[in-house]
């Protein structure tokens, strides 16, 4: 085993993840991991994450990057969170290791004094968007994140896929996402008192995590939610597995994304691969990638945030009305398809990597 790894090439990326938990920077690392795996030698450092390399430990990276790769000047980092960025840091400026750094920023507001000083240190970054781009310094590409189009693609018989998750009614309309105010739960769940009694066969629920500090705002939910007497029509999921989202989504009719902030927003993504029309805040990424300018090509609606009674309009109207139903899930299919595939955002990334290459090479 021992001269078989031996053999093995020496990774020239390391793709750091950090946390335990399985975050929305967690699924997007990890849609483009498991592409890079087949283009280049790449590792994945940290905590596991289905479809990637099995995972390094961090001394096991620094290990590994005390010498450059093969052909290739020095080795590369990619950080998404700020103790990978420090660690990233200390193994380039203290332990003089051969690495260059690269970011992935998100976040649409100005960040606090310490992640402003780590990206500072950075080699380069990627933004995920022209808004996230005007807050982080040495940006040198703009990347929209991607879906996985070999899991998440639209269902045959929605209905079956629905029956099969053994909740209530012929469809889903659901919400992914931590259980918090900043998500906006609270707002899905309000839109839902109004909308249920006016789609009887639709079931809401929330998938998502919620942390030991949001476990009172929770209970004023469900205490709310008992007293409009939709218990069995609003559920909390928990977190959900993310091998099991894609069967999930392909049981609903209709994804809802109601933040008061979002960076980018990969799950409204997923669901429209899955062929879900939107509904969503004006907030993070979605009115872009919702095509709402384009009134023929849009994937669902925009409400403004916060506005929980127009977004139980908007989501009536959409499951009320076919031809509009119909309408919006084509153009989703066809909008993740188009422009939105994680292949093309790895592509992208791998770009950043060759010219940070060549930058020294020549």
């Amino acid at each position: 085993m021992r001269k078989l790894d031996f053999m093995k090439p020496k990774p020239a990326v390391f793709v750091t993840n950090f946390n335990p938990r399985f975050t929305g920077v967690s699924a997007t690392t990890a849609s483009v991991c498991k592409v890079q795996k087949s283009q280049l030698e790449v590792a994945l450092v940290g905590k596991a994450l289905s479809g990637c390399p099995s995972p390094l430990t961090k001394r096991k990276a620094i290990s590994l990057s005390l010498k450059k790769p093969k052909d290739k000047p020095f080795n590369i980092w990619h950080v998404r969170r700020n103790s990978e960025m420090q660690l990233a840091i200390f193994a380039r400026d203290v332990l003089r290791l051969p690495i260059r750094i690269v970011f992935t920023s998100a976040a649409q507001r100005r960040h606090s004094a310490w992640p402003r000083w780590l990206i500072s240190k950075m080699d380069a970054v990627i933004a995920t968007s022209k808004e996230a781009a005007s807050f982080v310094p040495n940006v040198v590409s703009i990347i929209h994140h991607g879906v996985d189009l070999d899991r998440f693609y639209p269902s045959k018989n929605q209905k079956e896929k629905w029956s099969k998750t053994g909740i209530l009614g012929e469809y889903g309309i659901i919400t992914v996402g931590r259980v918090r105010p900043e998500k906006g739960t609270d707002l899905f769940v309000e839109a839902m008192i109004e909308a249920l009694p006016k789609l009887p066969k639709a079931t809401a629920i929330i998938a998502g995590a919620t942390k030991p500090k949001d476990v009172s705002f929770k209970k004023k939910l469900e205490a709310l939610i008992k007293e409009a007497g939709l218990a069995e029509r609003i559920k909390f999921l928990g977190e959900v597995p993310s091998h099991n989202l894609p069967a999930l989504l392909k049981g609903c009719r209709a994804l809802v994304a109601l933040p008061r902030y979002e960076g980018f927003g990969l799950t409204p993504l997923e669901g429209m691969a899955c062929g879900l029309p939107i509904v969503a805040s004006k907030t993070g990424y979605f009115e872009e990638f919702l095509n709402i300018s384009d009134e023929k090509k849009a994937c669902g609606k925009i409400v403004p945030t916060g506005d929980f009674q127009t977004a139980s309009k908007e989501i009536v109207a959409l499951l009320t009305n076919q031809e509009l139903f119909d309408k919006f899930s084509s153009n989703a299919i066809n909008q993740a398809k188009q422009k939105y595939s994680v292949f093309e955002e790895a592509t992208a990334i791998n770009k950043v990597y060759e010219d940070l290459w060549n930058s020294e090479i020549h």
